[in-house]
């Protein structure tokens, strides 16, 4: 059977795991747990992808991350390509080191970050590579250790886990120390590694006719993703969007639209994307969006992703289906 292409889109959570080949180890010494490391603090930053949670096994890895402007092929073909020439080099060996190609599934961002979260920082406990949740704070091969502010790991986003626990970092800390510890007795959750209709349908069938709702309708499911019914759909249809808006016409990525409009607008890229109120930030968001939808071909949700607003914010903007001053200056600029 052919592989599904995978879905991906600027702002998009994956959890990403790789396995050895044949289930060989693909750490065998500290250098290259290191090794490792440094290429996906390389490939994050270049990426402008954000890690919020990651674990390296012996013979696999987890990665919990949403993606920047660039794709996450492009991101982890930056780590996976040259850690498997730099480990062939150091063990004097030959061929593939990791499975196959690494599997991504794209999740429900507000349903299931924190869950995936824990889930990845306690594999090393699961595998017994750390003893107790103690060794699990000072395990240097994961980001828990980044979490309990026990390293700085400047390339790992903990502001956005932490801030979900609390106010402030040693607030959200103690939040989240005290949700990793309720999630130890909770054992492997196949559930939260993705693919199938329970998995993607967020595991509630139990006790309704397989494939079916509340109300009898079919749920959307993908192997792919881990989400709600509803979220399939829409990433279904984005997906089915911006392949039919390729083969129409080029466009602007969304990265390079945004540099353009900051630099107009006289706003940084983090007002653009921070959800501040500010006039000139929303100004300029409304002129990004309006650019990418309405000039460029991208769709609502993907845009609003990029944002980090609501889908309903974006389609708002472009509503009226036409461009405000702000953004017809950006195109005339662009266009000049």
């Amino acid at each position: 059977m052919p592989r599904q292409a995978r879905l991906d889109a600027p702002g998009t959570l994956h959890h990403v795991i790789g396995r050895g080949i044949e289930r060989r180890p693909i750490f065998r010494e500290v250098a290259d747990y290191e090794d490792f490391v440094a290429r996906l603090e390389t490939a994050a930053t270049w990426g402008g992808a954000s890690v919020f949670a990651w674990a390296l096994i012996p013979n696999h890895f987890h990665l919990v991350v949403r993606t920047g402007e660039a794709s996450l092929p492009s991101v982890m073909r930056r780590v996976m390509t040259g850690y498997a020439v730099a480990f062939n080099l150091r063990h004097d060996r030959h061929g593939h080191v990791f499975q196959n190609r690494y599997r991504s599934i794209v999740c429900e961002e507000e349903s299931y970050l924190l869950e995936l979260v824990r889930y990845v920082h306690l594999n090393p406990l699961r595998a017994r590579l750390a003893k107790s949740l103690e060794e699990l704070e000072v395990f240097p091969y994961s980001g828990h250790s980044a979490l309990m502010g026990r390293v700085e790991r400047a390339w790992q986003d903990t502001d956005e886990v932490l801030g979900r626990f609390g106010p402030t970092a040693e607030a959200g800390r103690g939040g989240y120390a005290e949700f990793v510890r309720a999630g130890v007795g909770q054992g492997r959750r196949p559930e939260l590694v993705g693919g199938g209709l329970r998995r993607s349908c967020g595991g509630w069938l139990q006790g309704r006719g397989r494939g079916q709702g509340e109300e009898g309708e079919p749920l959307a499911h993908d192997e792919r993703v881990l989400g709600s019914s509803d979220f399939v759909r829409e990433l279904l249809a984005e997906a089915d969007w911006e392949r039919r808006q390729a083969l129409g016409r080029p466009r602007m990525g969304l990265g390079a639209l945004g540099a353009a409009v900051v630099s107009h607008a006289g706003v940084s890229e983090r007002d653009l994307r921070s959800g501040l109120k500010r006039p000139d930030a929303v100004a300029a968001r409304c002129a990004f969006t309006q650019l990418a939808v309405l000039e460029h071909g991208h769709s609502a949700s993907a845009v609003a992703r990029y944002l980090g607003v609501a889908p309903s914010t974006a389609q708002r903007q472009v509503a009226r289906g036409e461009l405000g001053p702000l953004a017809a200056a950006v195109r005339e600029r662009l266009e000049g």
